[in-house]
């Protein structure tokens, strides 16, 4: 309840009534008004092998960071982690990866964008499922130089662009785009191919410590007809996932997932002889962390503390609620 003064005269102190006392070591619990916050959103899929085609590599989800940014006191805000896009698979054919789900910061209109999927690739240049823009891009699958999808600006970059030869089992898909650099083109040389290198992830220190997230998916690679060993692309910086490669028919030849809670792109699956199948890779799900300096001054996802920060850490949907303000009387 709150406590009344009685004024004696305008002109001198404010006095109690007789009887009533001020509490002791009264205390409240701390308030903010500002945050810095890191919003990783899902890594889209890889690509599919179809038909004997190399898969794009998924691009990176986008990735989102910012300090000071101002919130209200005893205000709830609504935390959505995106999840990664699955990688294509066997069937429809030409199965380009899906795209990841955005990660969001509600009623504050910070939303990332989630990654797009890798590119399938299929017989000839008509053929086939285009790569797929997002936070970061996918990669462009199989041959006949298929393009790379578009990053967003501000959250990710492009992913790369396969091959340009049109020889059969000369193909290999392009990187993924990551947060820190665009995912490289698919490449055949008369010695080897190889796939695209996902592109790497931006680090940041919100967690505690520096930590890198949304690295590109690695481009799947064919068994190839040149001399040398194909070699699939490897996932970018930041846990991207990476590409498959030829020729035995085994499971190694799918695109791997990208890593949990960093937004990464899964890798593009490897390509066999004739009619083999080879998955992509699923894209890492997102992030989201919340710091702020000082003692804990609200609730939601896990708390810790480091630095003289309290660090607040989503990794699934949740709700980030600030304390009320309060006056502390000693």
């Amino acid at each position: 309840m709150s406590v009344k003064f009685l004024n004696q005269n305008i002109t001198v102190n404010t006095v109690r009534p007789t009887g009533f006392k001020f509490p002791v070591g009264l205390s409240g619990l701390p308030a903010i008004n500002s945050i810095d916050y890191l919003v990783v959103a899902g890594g889209g899929g890889g690509a599919n092998d179809s038909a004997g085609h190399a898969g794009g590599g998924g691009g990176a989800g986008g990735f989102l960071t910012s300090s000071g940014q101002s919130v209200a006191v005893s205000t709830s805000y609504a935390i959505t982690v995106g999840a990664g896009g699955p990688g294509g698979t066997a069937t429809p054919a030409f199965s380009a990866g899906s795209n990841g789900s955005n990660s969001v910061i509600g009623t504050l209109g910070v939303t990332a964008l989630g990654g797009g999927g890798g590119g399938s690739s299929g017989g000839g240049p008509d053929f086939g499922t285009p790569a797929r823009g997002g936070g970061s891009g996918g990669g462009g699958g199989g041959r006949n130089s298929k393009p790379g999808g578009l990053g967003t600006p501000g959250q990710g970059n492009n992913g790369g662009t396969s091959n340009s030869d049109d020889s059969p089992g000369r193909n290999s898909g392009g990187g993924g785009g990551g947060a820190g650099g665009a995912g490289t083109n698919g490449l055949t040389t008369p010695t080897f191919d190889t796939g695209g290198t996902g592109g790497n992830g931006t680090a940041s220190p919100y967690s505690g410590t520096p930590v890198t997230y949304a690295g590109g998916g690695g481009g799947g690679v064919s068994t190839g007809v040149a001399p040398g060993t194909p070699v699939a692309g490897p996932g970018g910086s930041g846990g991207g996932g990476n590409g498959g490669r030829g020729p035995s028919s085994s499971p190694a030849n799918d695109g791997k997932p990208g890593s949990t809670n960093t937004g990464s792109g899964g890798g593009g699956g490897g390509a066999g002889p004739g009619p083999s199948s080879f998955i992509g890779g699923t894209g890492g799900s997102g992030i989201v962390i919340i710091r702020y300096a000082g003692a804990q001054a609200a609730s939601g996802g896990t708390y810790s503390s480091s630095g003289g920060n309290s660090i607040h850490t989503f990794t699934g949907d949740g709700t980030f609620t600030t304390n009320a303000s309060t006056i502390i009387i000693n």
